[in-house]
Protein backbone atom coordinates (compact mmCIF):
# COMPACT_ATOMS: atom_id res chain seq x y z
CA UNK A 1 0.00 0.00 0.00
CA UNK A 2 2.70 2.06 0.86
CA UNK A 3 4.60 1.50 -2.01
CA UNK A 4 1.65 2.22 -4.48
CA UNK A 5 0.51 5.80 -2.47
CA UNK A 6 4.47 6.69 -2.52
CA UNK A 7 4.62 6.12 -6.93
CA UNK A 8 1.38 7.87 -7.48
CA UNK A 9 2.64 10.74 -5.43
CA UNK A 10 5.77 10.99 -6.95
CA UNK A 11 3.52 11.53 -10.27
CA UNK A 12 1.25 14.30 -8.66
CA UNK A 13 3.87 15.96 -6.63
CA UNK A 14 6.52 16.39 -9.82
CA UNK A 15 8.49 20.04 -9.95
CA UNK A 16 5.62 20.55 -12.84
CA UNK A 17 3.04 21.07 -10.13
CA UNK A 18 5.57 23.30 -7.84
CA UNK A 19 5.95 25.40 -10.77
CA UNK A 20 2.22 25.95 -11.66
CA UNK A 21 1.40 26.88 -7.97
CA UNK A 22 4.46 29.48 -7.75
CA UNK A 23 3.54 30.41 -11.72
CA UNK A 24 -0.24 31.52 -10.94
CA UNK A 25 0.92 32.94 -7.59
CA UNK A 26 3.12 35.38 -9.51
CA UNK A 27 0.44 35.72 -12.49
CA UNK A 28 -2.22 36.70 -9.98
CA UNK A 29 -0.22 38.59 -8.12
CA UNK A 30 0.61 40.78 -11.11
CA UNK A 31 -2.93 40.69 -12.73
CA UNK A 32 -4.51 41.69 -9.23
CA UNK A 33 -1.78 44.87 -8.90
CA UNK A 34 -1.28 43.21 -5.58
CA UNK A 35 -4.23 42.89 -4.20
CA UNK A 36 -2.40 41.11 -1.52
CA UNK A 37 -0.63 43.94 -0.03
CA UNK A 38 -2.85 47.01 -1.24
CA UNK A 39 -6.11 46.04 0.18
CA UNK A 40 -4.85 44.66 3.98
CA UNK A 41 -7.07 47.38 5.67
CA UNK A 42 -10.34 46.17 3.43
CA UNK A 43 -9.64 42.70 4.24
CA UNK A 44 -10.08 43.32 7.94
CA UNK A 45 -13.02 45.94 7.38
CA UNK A 46 -14.65 43.21 5.58
CA UNK A 47 -14.02 40.36 8.29
CA UNK A 48 -16.86 41.57 10.42
CA UNK A 49 -18.92 42.96 7.67
CA UNK A 50 -21.74 40.94 7.13
CA UNK A 51 -24.26 39.16 9.10
CA UNK A 52 -25.72 35.08 8.51
CA UNK A 53 -28.92 34.41 6.90
CA UNK A 54 -31.25 31.18 6.67
CA UNK A 55 -29.49 30.08 3.58
CA UNK A 56 -26.04 31.81 4.50
CA UNK A 57 -23.45 32.08 7.18
CA UNK A 58 -21.94 35.85 7.92
CA UNK A 59 -17.98 36.63 6.64
CA UNK A 60 -16.44 35.36 9.86
CA UNK A 61 -17.85 32.68 9.82
CA UNK A 62 -16.88 31.46 6.35
CA UNK A 63 -13.59 32.71 7.02
CA UNK A 64 -13.47 30.44 10.18
CA UNK A 65 -14.84 27.44 8.64
CA UNK A 66 -12.12 28.38 5.52
CA UNK A 67 -9.55 29.19 8.10
CA UNK A 68 -10.23 25.74 9.95
CA UNK A 69 -9.79 24.03 7.05
CA UNK A 70 -6.26 25.68 6.23
CA UNK A 71 -5.14 25.93 10.36
CA UNK A 72 -4.46 21.94 10.97
CA UNK A 73 -1.89 19.85 11.28
CA UNK A 74 0.23 21.24 8.78
CA UNK A 75 0.68 24.37 11.10
CA UNK A 76 2.72 22.19 13.85
CA UNK A 77 3.90 18.87 12.13
CA UNK A 78 3.81 19.81 8.39
CA UNK A 79 6.51 23.07 9.42
CA UNK A 80 8.43 20.49 11.29
CA UNK A 81 8.77 18.18 8.37
CA UNK A 82 9.55 21.10 6.26
CA UNK A 83 12.48 21.77 8.17
CA UNK A 84 13.25 18.04 8.46
CA UNK A 85 12.98 17.79 4.81
CA UNK A 86 14.37 20.94 3.82
CA UNK A 87 16.27 22.42 6.40
CA UNK A 88 15.46 26.24 7.58
CA UNK A 89 15.20 27.79 4.17
CA UNK A 90 11.91 25.56 3.68
CA UNK A 91 10.26 28.58 5.61
CA UNK A 92 11.11 30.67 3.36
CA UNK A 93 9.74 28.86 0.29
CA UNK A 94 6.73 28.78 2.57
CA UNK A 95 5.92 32.42 3.20
CA UNK A 96 6.60 32.96 -0.42
CA UNK A 97 3.81 30.53 -1.82
CA UNK A 98 1.91 31.94 0.88
CA UNK A 99 2.33 35.72 -0.22
CA UNK A 100 1.51 34.63 -3.85
CA UNK A 101 -1.27 32.22 -3.13
CA UNK A 102 -3.36 35.36 -1.17
CA UNK A 103 -3.68 36.38 -4.87
CA UNK A 104 -4.71 33.11 -5.83
CA UNK A 105 -6.45 32.91 -2.95
CA UNK A 106 -8.60 35.72 -3.61
CA UNK A 107 -9.80 33.82 -7.32
CA UNK A 108 -10.75 31.34 -6.20
CA UNK A 109 -13.17 32.45 -3.50
CA UNK A 110 -14.39 35.69 -5.71
CA UNK A 111 -15.13 32.63 -8.45
CA UNK A 112 -16.82 30.52 -5.44
CA UNK A 113 -19.15 33.43 -4.70
CA UNK A 114 -19.46 34.37 -7.98
CA UNK A 115 -21.35 31.11 -9.34
CA UNK A 116 -22.71 29.65 -5.85
CA UNK A 117 -26.60 28.46 -6.23
CA UNK A 118 -28.83 27.60 -3.16
CA UNK A 119 -29.84 23.79 -3.02
CA UNK A 120 -31.84 22.67 -0.20
CA UNK A 121 -32.19 26.11 1.46
CA UNK A 122 -28.32 26.52 1.73
CA UNK A 123 -25.41 28.29 -0.20
CA UNK A 124 -23.36 25.99 -2.00
CA UNK A 125 -19.96 26.75 -4.56
CA UNK A 126 -16.99 25.49 -5.73
CA UNK A 127 -15.03 25.06 -8.41
CA UNK A 128 -17.08 22.11 -9.06
CA UNK A 129 -19.89 24.70 -9.61
CA UNK A 130 -17.24 27.38 -11.62
CA UNK A 131 -15.96 24.75 -13.28
CA UNK A 132 -19.50 23.96 -15.19
CA UNK A 133 -20.85 27.83 -15.16
CA UNK A 134 -17.99 29.68 -15.80
CA UNK A 135 -16.07 27.48 -18.20
CA UNK A 136 -18.96 24.96 -19.28
CA UNK A 137 -17.14 21.79 -18.80
CA UNK A 138 -19.34 19.77 -17.23
CA UNK A 139 -16.90 16.57 -17.59
CA UNK A 140 -14.40 18.51 -15.89
CA UNK A 141 -16.70 19.94 -13.00
CA UNK A 142 -17.94 16.26 -12.44
CA UNK A 143 -13.99 15.36 -12.28
CA UNK A 144 -13.27 17.58 -10.25
CA UNK A 145 -16.43 16.85 -7.41
CA UNK A 146 -15.39 12.85 -7.41
CA UNK A 147 -11.38 13.96 -7.18
CA UNK A 148 -12.49 16.21 -3.89
CA UNK A 149 -14.74 13.92 -2.10
CA UNK A 150 -12.15 10.68 -2.65
CA UNK A 151 -9.66 13.78 -1.00
CA UNK A 152 -11.45 15.40 1.71
CA UNK A 153 -13.63 12.23 2.57
CA UNK A 154 -11.37 9.45 2.57
CA UNK A 155 -7.20 10.71 2.06
CA UNK A 156 -7.22 14.33 4.26
CA UNK A 157 -8.84 13.23 7.15
CA UNK A 158 -6.80 10.48 8.30
CA UNK A 159 -3.75 12.87 8.44
CA UNK A 160 -5.36 15.04 10.90
CA UNK A 161 -6.53 12.42 12.97
CA UNK A 162 -3.12 10.51 12.99
CA UNK A 163 -1.18 13.77 14.09
CA UNK A 164 -4.03 14.03 17.37
CA UNK A 165 -3.35 10.46 18.63
CA UNK A 166 0.11 10.17 18.15
CA UNK A 167 0.50 13.25 19.95
CA UNK A 168 -2.22 12.40 22.59
CA UNK A 169 -0.53 9.04 22.96
CA UNK A 170 3.16 10.78 23.49
CA UNK A 171 1.78 13.51 26.16
CA UNK A 172 -0.78 11.68 27.73
CA UNK A 173 0.02 7.88 27.57
CA UNK A 174 -3.88 7.31 25.85
CA UNK A 175 -4.02 4.96 23.63
CA UNK A 176 -4.72 5.40 19.68
CA UNK A 177 -7.38 3.78 19.16
CA UNK A 178 -9.30 5.48 22.00
CA UNK A 179 -8.22 8.79 21.13
CA UNK A 180 -9.24 7.74 17.11
CA UNK A 181 -12.93 6.56 18.94
CA UNK A 182 -13.46 9.77 20.71
CA UNK A 183 -12.61 12.18 18.23
CA UNK A 184 -14.75 10.43 15.91
CA UNK A 185 -17.61 10.34 18.10
CA UNK A 186 -17.56 14.13 18.51
CA UNK A 187 -17.18 14.73 15.19
CA UNK A 188 -20.48 12.42 14.69
CA UNK A 189 -22.21 14.81 17.19
CA UNK A 190 -21.08 18.26 14.54
CA UNK A 191 -21.08 16.66 11.33
CA UNK A 192 -24.96 15.13 11.80
CA UNK A 193 -25.78 19.19 12.85
CA UNK A 194 -25.29 20.26 8.91
CA UNK A 195 -23.44 23.42 8.16
CA UNK A 196 -24.57 25.67 10.12
CA UNK A 197 -23.44 23.84 13.37
CA UNK A 198 -19.92 23.62 11.63
CA UNK A 199 -20.05 27.45 11.37
CA UNK A 200 -20.77 28.33 14.76
CA UNK A 201 -18.22 25.90 15.88
CA UNK A 202 -15.21 26.91 14.00
CA UNK A 203 -16.40 30.46 14.77
CA UNK A 204 -16.24 29.83 18.62
CA UNK A 205 -12.52 27.37 18.10
CA UNK A 206 -10.84 28.97 15.62
CA UNK A 207 -10.03 32.41 17.20
CA UNK A 208 -9.39 30.73 20.27
CA UNK A 209 -6.86 27.79 19.37
CA UNK A 210 -4.89 30.26 16.86
CA UNK A 211 -4.59 32.76 19.15
CA UNK A 212 -3.38 30.57 22.59
CA UNK A 213 -1.06 28.92 20.29
CA UNK A 214 0.36 32.48 18.86
CA UNK A 215 0.75 33.58 22.39
CA UNK A 216 2.91 30.63 23.37
CA UNK A 217 5.15 31.14 20.65
CA UNK A 218 5.02 35.11 21.22
CA UNK A 219 6.64 33.91 24.56
CA UNK A 220 9.12 31.99 23.28
CA UNK A 221 10.02 34.46 20.50
CA UNK A 222 10.48 37.26 23.35
CA UNK A 223 12.77 35.13 25.38
CA UNK A 224 15.16 34.77 22.00
CA UNK A 225 14.52 38.41 20.50
CA UNK A 226 18.00 39.28 20.45
CA UNK A 227 18.20 36.29 18.04
CA UNK A 228 15.53 37.23 15.32
CA UNK A 229 17.57 38.83 13.41
CA UNK A 230 19.91 35.78 12.94
CA UNK A 231 16.97 33.40 12.66
CA UNK A 232 15.82 35.71 9.75
CA UNK A 233 19.31 35.50 7.99
CA UNK A 234 19.77 31.63 8.80
CA UNK A 235 16.43 31.00 7.30
CA UNK A 236 17.14 33.54 4.06
CA UNK A 237 20.30 32.15 3.36
CA UNK A 238 19.27 28.27 3.35
CA UNK A 239 16.55 29.19 1.41
CA UNK A 240 19.31 30.10 -1.29
CA UNK A 241 21.61 27.63 -0.65
CA UNK A 242 24.25 30.28 0.44
CA UNK A 243 23.91 28.18 4.31
CA UNK A 244 27.22 26.02 4.29
CA UNK A 245 25.30 23.45 6.53
CA UNK A 246 22.38 23.42 3.78
CA UNK A 247 23.78 24.67 0.40
CA UNK A 248 23.43 20.89 -0.59
CA UNK A 249 19.90 21.18 0.32
CA UNK A 250 18.38 23.82 -2.08
CA UNK A 251 16.51 22.14 -4.38
CA UNK A 252 14.76 20.45 -1.35
CA UNK A 253 14.29 23.57 0.50
CA UNK A 254 11.79 24.56 -2.83
CA UNK A 255 10.23 22.17 -3.20
CA UNK A 256 9.18 20.85 0.88
CA UNK A 257 8.47 24.25 1.76
CA UNK A 258 6.23 24.85 -1.64
CA UNK A 259 4.75 21.28 -0.67
CA UNK A 260 3.94 21.63 2.93
CA UNK A 261 3.24 25.73 2.28
CA UNK A 262 0.32 24.79 -0.15
CA UNK A 263 -0.67 22.12 2.12
CA UNK A 264 -0.95 24.08 4.88
CA UNK A 265 -2.42 27.53 3.74
CA UNK A 266 -4.26 25.61 0.96
CA UNK A 267 -3.97 28.77 -1.32
CA UNK A 268 -5.55 27.35 -4.54
CA UNK A 269 -6.14 24.17 -4.52
CA UNK A 270 -10.08 24.52 -4.30
CA UNK A 271 -10.91 24.27 -0.55
CA UNK A 272 -11.74 27.76 0.62
CA UNK A 273 -14.00 28.51 -2.39
CA UNK A 274 -16.45 25.72 -0.79
CA UNK A 275 -16.63 27.90 2.66
CA UNK A 276 -16.48 31.18 0.53
CA UNK A 277 -19.54 30.11 -1.42
CA UNK A 278 -21.66 29.88 2.03
CA UNK A 279 -21.04 33.65 2.91
CA UNK A 280 -24.17 36.11 3.26
CA UNK A 281 -22.64 39.18 0.86
CA UNK A 282 -23.77 41.54 -1.70
CA UNK A 283 -20.51 41.12 -4.15
CA UNK A 284 -18.51 38.53 -4.63
CA UNK A 285 -14.99 39.91 -4.46
CA UNK A 286 -15.90 40.71 -0.40
CA UNK A 287 -15.15 37.30 0.03
CA UNK A 288 -12.55 37.01 -2.24
CA UNK A 289 -10.52 39.50 0.04
CA UNK A 290 -12.04 37.86 3.45
CA UNK A 291 -9.81 34.48 2.25
CA UNK A 292 -6.61 36.04 0.74
CA UNK A 293 -6.18 37.50 4.37
CA UNK A 294 -7.16 33.92 5.92
CA UNK A 295 -3.88 32.79 4.29
CA UNK A 296 -1.68 35.50 6.26
CA UNK A 297 -3.48 34.13 9.34
CA UNK A 298 -2.32 30.51 8.35
CA UNK A 299 0.89 30.93 7.19
CA UNK A 300 3.02 34.26 7.98
CA UNK A 301 1.37 33.82 11.89
CA UNK A 302 0.65 30.26 12.78
CA UNK A 303 3.10 28.15 10.57
CA UNK A 304 5.78 31.55 11.17
CA UNK A 305 4.77 30.76 15.13
CA UNK A 306 5.62 27.23 14.78
CA UNK A 307 9.23 27.56 12.78
CA UNK A 308 10.33 29.93 15.03
CA UNK A 309 9.99 27.64 18.49
CA UNK A 310 11.71 25.03 16.80
CA UNK A 311 14.28 27.08 14.87
CA UNK A 312 15.15 29.10 18.21
CA UNK A 313 15.83 26.33 20.77
CA UNK A 314 17.36 24.27 17.84
CA UNK A 315 15.35 20.90 18.72
CA UNK A 316 15.23 19.82 15.09
CA UNK A 317 17.12 17.60 12.80
CA UNK A 318 17.43 17.73 9.13
CA UNK A 319 17.83 14.47 6.75
CA UNK A 320 20.24 14.75 3.91
CA UNK A 321 19.44 13.52 0.79
CA UNK A 322 22.40 11.07 0.54
CA UNK A 323 21.22 9.28 3.89
CA UNK A 324 21.87 10.49 7.21
CA UNK A 325 21.09 13.60 8.66
CA UNK A 326 22.94 17.06 7.87
CA UNK A 327 21.46 17.99 11.46
CA UNK A 328 20.67 15.69 14.26
CA UNK A 329 19.87 17.62 17.68
CA UNK A 330 17.04 15.09 18.12
CA UNK A 331 18.73 11.64 18.05
CA UNK A 332 15.80 8.94 17.28
CA UNK A 333 13.06 11.75 17.36
CA UNK A 334 10.98 11.51 14.37
CA UNK A 335 9.87 14.50 12.75
CA UNK A 336 6.39 16.05 13.14
CA UNK A 337 4.51 17.26 16.77
CA UNK A 338 7.95 16.09 18.31
CA UNK A 339 9.85 18.84 16.89
CA UNK A 340 7.46 21.27 18.71
CA UNK A 341 6.95 19.56 21.67
CA UNK A 342 10.81 19.46 22.39
CA UNK A 343 10.77 22.71 21.44
CA UNK A 344 8.37 23.98 23.67
CA UNK A 345 9.98 21.67 26.57
CA UNK A 346 13.01 23.55 26.06
CA UNK A 347 11.64 26.12 28.51
CA UNK A 348 8.40 24.98 30.28
CA UNK A 349 9.74 21.61 30.98
CA UNK A 350 6.91 18.84 30.73
CA UNK A 351 4.83 21.14 28.60
CA UNK A 352 5.29 20.96 25.30
CA UNK A 353 4.24 17.33 24.81
CA UNK A 354 0.43 18.51 26.34
CA UNK A 355 0.17 21.84 24.99
CA UNK A 356 0.73 20.22 21.87
CA UNK A 357 -1.40 17.63 22.11
CA UNK A 358 -4.12 19.84 22.98
CA UNK A 359 -3.17 22.55 19.95
CA UNK A 360 -3.34 19.42 17.80
CA UNK A 361 -6.86 18.56 19.46
CA UNK A 362 -8.27 21.60 18.11
CA UNK A 363 -6.02 22.20 14.95
CA UNK A 364 -6.82 19.15 13.25
CA UNK A 365 -10.15 18.58 14.50
CA UNK A 366 -11.70 21.93 13.09
CA UNK A 367 -9.53 20.86 9.99
CA UNK A 368 -11.81 17.47 10.15
CA UNK A 369 -14.90 19.50 10.65
CA UNK A 370 -13.93 21.78 6.87
CA UNK A 371 -13.12 18.63 5.24
CA UNK A 372 -16.74 17.27 5.67
CA UNK A 373 -18.28 20.17 4.76
CA UNK A 374 -15.81 20.46 1.79
CA UNK A 375 -17.17 16.46 0.35
CA UNK A 376 -20.96 17.26 1.20
CA UNK A 377 -21.22 20.43 -1.02
CA UNK A 378 -19.23 18.13 -3.83
CA UNK A 379 -21.80 15.30 -3.20
CA UNK A 380 -24.34 18.02 -3.34
CA UNK A 381 -23.21 18.62 -6.67
CA UNK A 382 -22.90 15.26 -8.38
CA UNK A 383 -26.69 14.44 -7.23
CA UNK A 384 -28.47 18.13 -7.74
CA UNK A 385 -32.06 17.46 -7.21
CA UNK A 386 -31.94 13.82 -6.93
CA UNK A 387 -33.20 12.11 -3.46
CA UNK A 388 -29.48 11.77 -1.86
CA UNK A 389 -30.44 10.87 2.02
CA UNK A 390 -28.91 7.55 2.00
CA UNK A 391 -26.26 9.20 -0.02
CA UNK A 392 -25.60 11.80 2.44
CA UNK A 393 -25.88 9.06 5.51
CA UNK A 394 -23.27 6.74 3.47
CA UNK A 395 -20.66 9.98 2.96
CA UNK A 396 -20.65 10.49 6.93
CA UNK A 397 -20.24 6.58 7.43
CA UNK A 398 -17.11 6.62 4.93
CA UNK A 399 -15.65 10.08 6.46
CA UNK A 400 -15.88 8.73 10.06
CA UNK A 401 -14.70 5.66 8.88
CA UNK A 402 -11.95 7.05 7.43
CA UNK A 403 -10.91 9.40 10.10
CA UNK A 404 -10.85 6.89 12.23
CA UNK A 405 -8.17 4.38 10.26
CA UNK A 406 -6.43 7.14 9.71
CA UNK A 407 -5.70 7.03 13.39
CA UNK A 408 -4.75 3.62 13.62
CA UNK A 409 -2.28 3.77 10.89
CA UNK A 410 1.08 4.93 10.09
CA UNK A 411 1.84 8.84 10.05
CA UNK A 412 3.94 8.20 6.85
CA UNK A 413 0.90 6.32 4.91
CA UNK A 414 -1.38 9.22 6.29
CA UNK A 415 0.68 12.09 5.12
CA UNK A 416 1.33 10.37 1.29
CA UNK A 417 -2.83 9.79 1.24
CA UNK A 418 -3.47 13.07 2.07
CA UNK A 419 -0.24 14.76 -0.37
CA UNK A 420 -2.12 13.04 -3.14
CA UNK A 421 -5.39 14.67 -2.19
CA UNK A 422 -3.87 18.21 -2.21
CA UNK A 423 -1.96 16.90 -5.23
CA UNK A 424 -5.11 15.64 -6.85
CA UNK A 425 -7.20 19.19 -6.34
CA UNK A 426 -4.77 21.61 -6.89
CA UNK A 427 -3.82 20.39 -10.47
CA UNK A 428 -7.43 20.44 -11.03
CA UNK A 429 -8.70 23.74 -9.64
CA UNK A 430 -5.61 25.87 -10.60
CA UNK A 431 -5.46 25.09 -14.22
CA UNK A 432 -9.83 26.44 -13.70
CA UNK A 433 -8.89 29.69 -12.21
CA UNK A 434 -6.48 30.62 -14.56
CA UNK A 435 -8.92 29.84 -17.62
CA UNK A 436 -11.05 31.55 -15.34
CA UNK A 437 -9.71 34.54 -14.47
CA UNK A 438 -11.26 37.53 -16.30
CA UNK A 439 -14.67 37.54 -14.15
CA UNK A 440 -12.64 37.29 -11.02
CA UNK A 441 -10.78 40.68 -12.27
CA UNK A 442 -13.58 42.58 -13.32
CA UNK A 443 -14.99 41.66 -10.21
CA UNK A 444 -11.93 43.26 -8.46
CA UNK A 445 -12.01 46.60 -10.61
CA UNK A 446 -15.89 46.81 -9.97
CA UNK A 447 -15.81 46.70 -6.41
CA UNK A 448 -12.61 48.80 -6.03
CA UNK A 449 -14.42 51.48 -8.00
CA UNK A 450 -17.95 51.02 -6.71
CA UNK A 451 -16.28 51.47 -2.94
CA UNK A 452 -14.87 54.58 -3.79
CA UNK A 453 -18.79 55.63 -3.89
CA UNK A 454 -19.72 53.67 -1.60
CA UNK A 455 -19.56 51.68 1.91
CA UNK A 456 -20.87 48.48 0.87
CA UNK A 457 -20.29 47.59 -3.22
CA UNK A 458 -23.51 45.72 -5.02
CA UNK A 459 -22.91 43.26 -7.69
CA UNK A 460 -24.83 43.67 -10.65
CA UNK A 461 -24.14 40.90 -13.24
CA UNK A 462 -26.18 42.52 -16.59
CA UNK A 463 -24.12 45.61 -15.65
CA UNK A 464 -21.17 43.73 -16.19
CA UNK A 465 -21.99 41.19 -18.85
CA UNK A 466 -21.60 38.11 -16.68
CA UNK A 467 -23.51 35.81 -17.41
CA UNK A 468 -24.41 32.26 -16.48
CA UNK A 469 -24.54 33.54 -12.59
CA UNK A 470 -28.46 32.11 -11.76
CA UNK A 471 -27.97 33.28 -8.30
CA UNK A 472 -27.22 36.30 -8.56
CA UNK A 473 -29.39 37.44 -11.42
CA UNK A 474 -32.64 35.91 -9.91
CA UNK A 475 -31.25 37.97 -6.53
CA UNK A 476 -31.57 41.25 -8.50
CA UNK A 477 -34.25 40.37 -10.04
CA UNK A 478 -36.29 39.74 -6.46
CA UNK A 479 -34.76 43.48 -5.44
CA UNK A 480 -36.23 45.18 -8.74
CA UNK A 481 -39.41 43.94 -8.46
CA UNK A 482 -39.50 44.78 -4.90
Amino acid sequence: MEEIANYINNIIWSDALIVLCLGAGIYFSFSTRLVQLRSIKEMLRLLFGSKSSDQGVSSFQAFAIALSGRVGTGNIAGVATAIAMGGPGAIFWMWAIAFLGSASAYIEATLGQLYKREIDGQYRGGPAYYIEKGLGIKWYAVLFAIATIFSTALFLPGVQSNSIVVSAFHAFEIPQYLTGLIVVSLLALIIFGGVKRIGKVAEFVVPFMAGAYILMAVIIIALHIKQVPDMFMLIIRSAFGTEQAFSGIFGMAVAWGVKRGIYSNEAGQGTAPHAAAAAETKHPATQGLVQAFSVYVDTLFVCTATAFMILFTGKYNVKSPSGGFLVENLPGVEEGPAFTQQAINAHFPSMGSGFVAVSLLFFAFTTIMAYYYIAETNLSYLLKRTEKKWMLMLLRVLFLAATYYGSIKTAKLAWTLGDIGVGLMAWLNIIAILLLRKPALKLLKDYEEQRKRTKEPIFDPEKLGIDRVDFWMSRNQGHESK
